[in-house]
């Protein structure tokens, strides 16, 4: 089986085991997003969906956090770990959307990675989830699932990236890498995979040596 067979496979098993996969970060608008997902880095969803509500009270829109002191942001993010980095970087990049974007968040890739704070991860799931284009978000799911079952050899984000753009159909990406964080979660758990009963036991690479 060529990876890009693989690729077919696993895709479809995922799509029939979790169909309907999404971002676990909860937002309402695109900048809302990119909040969240600076906020995730060494964090878990969960504790950034606690304190979002927190900082959206306070600071409801992009000219509201764009005008808040950095001081003002970290108090409310400091539960998320590195605080001051977060603030610092949610700061500038909604003064950038406030002031040259006019308060919306750019659907152009390049334009997205020039945000402060913003990485290819961060980029792909704007592209993905908000503006529906195709995308692969390479997350610690992403990376690690990919690699066990044999799709990429691989570590470095963007090399995974650029090898999954390769063999994964451009429109089945964004979905694909949601599944893999709901199957990482589920059955897939780093360092105790319970590959008895994955959907992927009998094509994986690493579960075909259990």
């Amino acid at each position: 089986m060529t990876k890009k067979q693989l690729a077919k496979e696993v895709i479809q098993r995922l799509a029939k085991e979790y169909p309907d996969a999404h971002c676990t970060l909860a937002y309402d608008k695109a900048w809302q997003l990119l909040v969240s997902v600076r906020l995730a880095a060494q964090c878990t969803d969960a504790r950034v969906d606690k304190t979002t509500p927190l900082l959206y009270a306070k600071f409801p829109s992009v000219e509201a956090l764009a005008a808040a002191e950095v001081s003002e942001i970290e108090e409310i993010v400091r539960p998320c770990g590195l605080g001051h980095s977060k603030a610092r970087d949610i700061s500038a990049c909604m003064k950038i959307l406030n002031e040259k974007y006019n308060g919306n968040v750019p659907d152009d890739f390049d334009e997205l990675l020039g945000l402060p704070g913003v990485g290819r991860k961060s980029a792909n799931l704007v592209m993905g989830d908000v503006f529906g284009k195709p995308a692969i978000v390479t997350d610690t799911h992403c990376i690690r699932l990919s690699n066990l079952i044999g799709l990429v050899d691989v570590k470095e984000p963007a090399k995974v990236e650029a090898e999954l753009r390769k063999i994964v159909p451009p429109e089945d990406g964004n979905d694909l890498c949601h599944r893999f964080v709901e199957h990482g979660r589920k059955v897939c758990v780093a360092r105790r995979p319970d590959c008895g009963n994955c959907c992927l036991h009998d094509i994986c690479r690493y579960g075909k040596k259990i």
